[in-house]
């Protein structure tokens, strides 16, 4: 599975943007999809992901509320609509999936980066102030 995030940029704060990523192959509806962030001189973290049918989603606290992810299998693409950003937004995006369907076990949720197989290369959203 190859990934491409798109659709960074400049905005202002309490703006949006959607983010999306696009994904090869055809195996990609079965697999769940996880957002996650880096922000300059930051850990990489996670933002948000969503199952292989779009039914589960989880968010990281500090999105809920303002940001919503969604799939469209057949276009093979998993969007992040960011709305009311912050300048703490700043960071490259990226999307990652597992080659599983799932995105908890349990009550417990997916998270971390290692829990995810397939990266693509981010995409910079800057929020300024």
């Amino acid at each position: 599975v190859q990934l491409q995030a798109s659709g960074g940029g400049l905005v202002q704060a309490g703006g949006s943007l959607r983010l999306a990523c696009a994904a090869s192959g055809r195996t990609f509806s079965n697999y769940a999809v996880g957002w996650f962030r880096q922000a300059p001189g930051k850990e990489r973290e996670f933002v948000s992901a969503i199952n292989y049918n779009g039914i589960v989603t989880y968010y990281a606290d500090f999105v809920k509320g303002r940001f919503t992810i969604s799939r469209v299998n057949a276009e093979r693409t998993v969007y992040l609509q960011m709305n009311s950003l912050k300048p703490e937004d700043t960071a490259v995006y990226s999307c990652a999936c597992r080659t599983s369907n799932n995105i908890r076990s349990g009550s417990s949720y997916y998270t971390r980066p290692s829990d995810y197989n397939y990266w693509g290369q981010g995409t910079l959203v800057t929020v300024s102030s």
